[in-house]
């Protein structure tokens, strides 16, 4: 081996080392914040009306559980408006089985109509924001359906919102991913999903993500929120975006971290993955090209560090030795630093310690399976401009202006345009799918 390209691989394995404990240092900061705090969250006693805006589309793993964890908040003045684009979606009967089921909680359901020049989500929120919120509205929170949240979720989210520092934009949580089954394409994306969570921390300025955010209403109004996301497909992205234009800080809040169940094959997780960072490139490239050089550094130096001892081994080099030292610091890095992150399982989501334990001990011992994965699909997002979400296909273009190309109608027969008309409730028990017109909205007392 020429000693340039040892000195090249040599300075690669000792940048992995280096990013390694930092990335290390950083996830037991992430652990330290989180148990701070989670041991607070019972201080927090907001006040003030909030209302809870979920999109749905399809029918997600376990969305009756999630939907029902939405009316079980520890926190008693909030309402809660579901936003489907058509009243044939197979969401609405969920929906509106859990929107009977609890008829103590005021709730809505609003049906948007398709979008035509922004994504579908952002559409759904636009319609049912213009149309629901009322002047007593003082907090607006928003969440996937595909997220469990806790009892404590919205009171820490709203409480987080209401605190002194004045110049918090807006509030956001994010998911801990719960395989339904153990395969090696659930385990590459929970460990995947695991590593992203923990680089959220004490620090004023951070992306939103969409499960699981607030915003107080004056802010929304004040930044124009509304207007911004006009043409656009990221939600969060954009309103990230506005709010650190205005000079306000976006807070991470570990008691809004929800559980979020999943289930898929390793080509869905590789599209899904490649549409989040496709997303990330257009609305935030530094976020996106900060995420490609950090997998780089990681997998560039794994790959580096084997090389040398590949070929010191071959070669009967006494540089087998400080090779094989390298190798094993850089693992037992990794896994300790796993071994932090998966610590948190019993912080976020306590009662799921046993069905995450394949996937922790996965993440722990063969994380570095997964980091090869994220680099791949890293490197894939780098090129196109298409992509397709929840049967919708979007060309993002300069500036995350959206394009529908085309849509798959899965047996929706969509309105011509958003309708809110109003249900009995003595209908709910009685929704098929033959008379989806049924479901469109109803305001419980």
């Amino acid at each position: 081996m020429g000693l340039l390209l040892l000195i090249a691989l040599s300075f690669l394995a000792v940048l992995a080392l280096l990013h390694t404990f930092l990335m290390g240092v950083q996830t037991w900061e992430h652990r330290r914040f989180a148990r701070s705090r989670l041991l607070n969250v019972d201080r927090c006693r907001p006040t003030g009306r909030a209302m809870v805006f979920i999109p749905c589309k399809g029918i997600d793993v376990g969305l009756e559980e999630n939907l029902s964890r939405f009316f079980h908040q520890d926190y008693d003045n909030y309402e809660i408006t579901f936003i489907v684009e058509s009243p044939w979606d197979p969401a609405c009967k969920p929906i509106a089985q859990a929107m009977a089921d609890h008829p103590h909680r005021v709730s809505h359901l609003v049906v948007a109509g398709r979008a035509t020049h922004c994504g579908q989500k952002v559409h759904n929120l636009r319609t049912a924001i213009q149309r629901k919120v009322s002047s007593d509205i003082e907090f607006l929170v928003f969440a996937d359906s595909d997220a469990r949240p806790g009892s404590t979720w919205l009171r820490a989210i709203v409480g987080r919102l209401g605190s002194r520092a004045k110049k918090i934009g807006a509030v956001t949580g994010y998911r801990w991913l719960m395989p339904t089954r153990p395969s090696l394409a659930n385990h590459l994306l929970y460990s995947i999903n695991s590593t992203v969570a923990t680089l959220l921390g004490s620090r004023r300025k951070y992306p939103i993500w969409g499960g699981s955010w607030a915003i107080r209403r004056s802010t929304f109004d004040e930044i124009g929120l509304l207007d911004a996301w006009r043409g656009t497909l990221s939600d969060d992205l954009v309103a990230t975006t506005v709010l650190r234009r205005h000079g306000l800080a976006v807070r991470y809040e570990p008691a809004c971290m929800v559980a979020s169940p999943m289930e898929g094959t390793l080509r869905e997780h590789f599209q899904f993955l490649r549409r989040q960072y496709i997303i990330s490139r257009f609305y935030v490239p530094s976020l996106w090209a900060g995420g490609l050089v950090g997998s780089l550094v990681f997998n560039v130096g794994w790959l580096s560090i084997l090389a040398m001892l590949v070929w010191a081994a071959a070669a009967g080099s006494w540089l087998v030795l400080p090779s094989l030292g390298v190798a094993l610091a850089f693992y037992g890095l990794n896994v300790v630093r796993a071994s932090i992150r998966q610590d948190l399982v019993s912080l976020y989501v306590p009662d799921c310690q046993d069905q995450l334990r394949r996937a922790s001990r996965f993440d722990i011992w063969l994380n570095p399976l997964a980091g090869f994965f994220n680099a791949w699909v890293m490197v894939a997002s780098g090129v196109g401009r298409h992509i397709r979400w929840r049967n919708v296909t979007y060309r993002l273009q300069v500036g995350g202006i959206t394009t529908i190309v085309a849509r798959s109608s899965a047996g929706a027969r969509p309105p011509d345009e958003a309708r809110t008309t109003p249900i009995q409730p003595i209908h709910w028990p009685r929704l098929s799918d033959e008379n989806p017109s049924d479901c469109v909205e109803r305001n419980a007392a």
